[in-house]
């Protein structure tokens, strides 16, 4: 499948900054001082939607993403792990003796693009958005993957996130695509 959008070139530096940045909001926000001062690299100040993703012990804490967005990358990553460490509604926030056991996942998002045939959607490669009237689900190419599920059950999760019936998409509902670059923290335990 063609993109007009290639993924975002992310240096290991870029990545490395990204997830310091990430972890620095978090700290700050619990009234700490950052493990690392975050060096700025040219990447804080590109466009770009992303996602943080909030793990504690290997489990999720929470996951907040600005998918379509024209604010710098550093900005959103920073405003993103905040939202995803201290407010995403299905989660107690996470405190002080969480952090020894916090770890961030990162994915830089590309624009999402119209799905025409849903044959196209790769499980592992693709995210997925479904919408249809105010309803909207979004669901990370690493969730398919993660899951083990195929094509199908990817489309039908993405449309139960969004709060519709499973065949939404057969029905009527609009289907987009994006690209990832996801990366993380090496383990802390």
């Amino acid at each position: 499948m063609a993109h007009a959008h290639d993924l975002p070139d992310l240096t290991t530096s870029d990545r490395r900054a990204l997830l310091s940045l990430a972890r620095a909001a978090i700290e700050t926000r619990l009234g700490i001082p950052p493990t690392e001062e975050p060096e700025h690299t040219p990447a804080f100040d590109r466009p770009g939607g992303a996602f943080v993703t909030v793990l504690v012990e290997r489990e999720l804490r929470g996951c907040v993403g600005l998918p379509e967005v024209c604010e710098p990358l550093g900005q959103v990553v920073s405003y993103c792990a905040r939202a995803a460490a201290f407010g995403d509604p299905r989660f107690p926030p996470v405190t002080l003796p969480d952090l020894r056991h916090l770890s961030l996942e990162i994915s830089v998002l590309t624009p999402a693009e119209a799905v025409v045939d849903p044959a196209v959607v790769e499980v592992g490669r693709h995210g997925l958005v479904v919408e249809q009237g105010t309803a909207r689900g979004l669901l990370l190419p690493q969730v398919a993957a993660e899951h083990g599920w195929t094509r199908e059950q990817f489309l039908d999760h993405t449309c139960i996130k969004a709060g519709l019936p499973p065949n939404a998409w057969r029905r009527g509902a609009s289907v987009y695509s994006f690209e990832a670059v996801v990366f993380a923290e090496r383990e802390r335990s």
